[in-house]
């Protein structure tokens, strides 16, 4: 693509870990500019992450920092503070940041003081707990999130301690919401030329993860629980263990799981009272499930898959990461890619314009190496006046 969406929007991104990196990495696919500020010395902290490595910094910093500048600047300092000051002020079009809690007031890098000088500038906070409230000030994570929303509630298995998503699910999806919330201020600007605040966190994008459990407890007090592989409100809809695997299968109506039944050649299963409906399943979970597991347990999960595939039950292997990554249907959509062929091919932008994928990002920057670039820059006349 020669045409990205933002082309020509220039971001700020002042933001370590996660969250707010996996979202300015999200505006640089979509064609922005994304200058990425680190603290001088180590850097971002995913650059010390493990356990694997590429080029000198964990993997994890090249998966969110792909096709950004980086700049070295130390807002503790006085000169290098206005110096980011003036970059926001006359070139940015947003400012990204995630600093801890109440530090952006500090230096006056909060979303009023910026927008003061800048009205039509679009500020996008990404916090922990949320901007307002009782704990609007305290740090926080991924997994606390998890746990404080009650996510970890309805996670693992019945009768054992309750875990986490494996992957990162609040701070990705955080970076979501503040691309998506950042987006809506940009098409509102160019209708009234009015900048905006925008504020997203992590405990929020819990919630938001929440809907359906929250929903459930709403209306009758139902307050979950953990039901491993599967859900709490459709049966079956889970993993079995078939010859040589691990095998999802779900049947989201009554008609789905009478296909399902004639495919595991136990058609009188769906006209048991105990399992003709959904609501009978879930009283009968146990059962159900027992005898689901022991049919597909006869054969491997290929066999399985074109069965029942071919009636139109929707099922998926369990596949670890060497199995997706090299899966046929991942090389078709091709959604891993690299820039150059001394890089390692990470997951582009889950989007397609007409058609086509935005082309994989250069390379994640090394510290400060546009240090050069932004003195250069700061020596231009702000964009507003060009």
């Amino acid at each position: 693509m020669t045409d990205l969406p933002l082309a020509g929007v220039v971001v700020v991104e002042l933001g370590d870990s996660a969250s707010a990196p996996f979202a300015g990495q999200v505006f640089a696919a979509l064609g922005a500019q994304v200058w990425k500020v680190e603290r001088p010395g180590t850097g971002d902290s995913s650059r010390g992450w493990g356990p694997s490595v590429w080029k000198g910094s964990g993997a994890a910093y090249h998966a969110l920092n792909r096709g950004k500048r980086s700049i070295c600047l130390d807002i503790k300092d006085a000169e290098e503070l206005s110096m980011l000051k003036q970059l926001v002020h006359d070139h940015a079009d947003v400012f990204l940041h995630n600093l801890r809690p109440g530090s952006a007031g500090q230096y006056g890098l909060d979303a009023d003081s910026l927008r003061a000088r800048k009205p039509e500038l679009v500020c996008c906070e990404v916090g922990a707990f949320g901007h307002v409230g009782p704990m609007n000030t305290l740090p926080g994570y991924d997994p606390l999130m998890q746990a404080f929303s009650g996510v970890m509630s309805l996670t693992g298995e019945e009768g054992q301690a309750p875990v986490r998503a494996g992957v990162s699910i609040v701070d990705f999806g955080t970076g979501m919401w503040a691309v998506i919330g950042t987006l809506a201020a940009l098409f509102r600007l160019q209708k009234n030329r009015q900048g905006a605040t925008v504020n997203s966190s992590l405990l929020e994008t819990a919630f938001a993860w929440m809907t359906v459990g929250i929903a459930n407890y709403a209306a009758d007090g139902n307050t979950g629980g953990r039901h491993g592989s599967g859900i709490g409100f459709i049966v079956p809809h889970r993993a079995y263990t078939a010859s040589d695997g691990h095998l999802v299968v779900s049947c989201a109506n009554d008609r789905l799981f009478a296909m399902l039944c004639d495919a595991i050649e136990r058609p009188e299963l769906a006209k048991d009272a105990r399992f003709a409906t959904n609501a009978a399943r879930l009283d009968n979970r146990t059962e159900i499930d027992r005898l689901i597991g022991e049919s597909l347990s006869r054969h491997t999960r290929a066999f399985w898959q074109e069965r029942l595939q071919a009636c139109g039950v929707a099922c998926a292997p369990i596949q670890d990461v060497a199995e997706l990554y090299a899966h046929e249907q991942t090389r078709a959509l091709g959604i891993l890619g690299k820039p150059t062929d001394d890089e390692i091919a990470l997951v582009g932008l889950p989007l397609s314009f007409d058609g086509a994928r935005p082309p994989p990002l250069q390379a994640a920057p090394d510290i400060g190496q546009d240090n050069d670039r932004l003195a250069e820059l700061l020596r231009r006349p702000p964009l507003r006046e060009r």
